[in-house]
């Protein structure tokens, strides 16, 4: 069974830091993308930053210039810097893969998502 389990979330003052990790476990063939999303309350989940296997990185436009991702292929693990935080950055950040894993059904391609870490930007 595959999991992604998360860390480094909490409470932090406008204009602080947090580094979000992300490490992935189980039977992984092969990761095609890892990445972050975050839910607001009384908002849809949205996309952070991604990392593909081949480097390539896109962000929202709201954390282009604050946020760096990082990935380690070797242990299997995303980091997500976060700098110059604003009390808007207020979320439920989930760490998602997709990529070749094997489960009871056999290897075949899927999306997993970690349970989330809070992050509260607040004076």
């Amino acid at each position: 069974q595959v999991q992604l389990v998360e860390s480094g979330g909490g409470l932090v003052q406008p204009g602080g830091s947090l580094r979000l990790s992300c490490v992935a476990s189980g039977s992984i063939l092969s990761i095609n993308t890892m990445g972050w999303y975050r839910q607001a309350p009384g908002k849809e989940r949205e996309l952070v930053a991604q990392i593909t296997s081949g480097g390539d990185i896109n962000f929202a436009d709201s954390v282009k210039g604050r946020f760096t991702i990082s990935r380690d292929n070797a242990k299997n693990t995303v980091y997500l810097e976060m700098n110059t935080l604003k009390p808007e950055d207020t979320a439920a950040y989930y760490c998602r893969l997709h990529g070749l894993v094997r489960d009871s059904l056999g290897a075949r391609y899927r999306e997993i998502w970690g349970q989330g870490t809070l992050v509260t930007v607040s004076s």
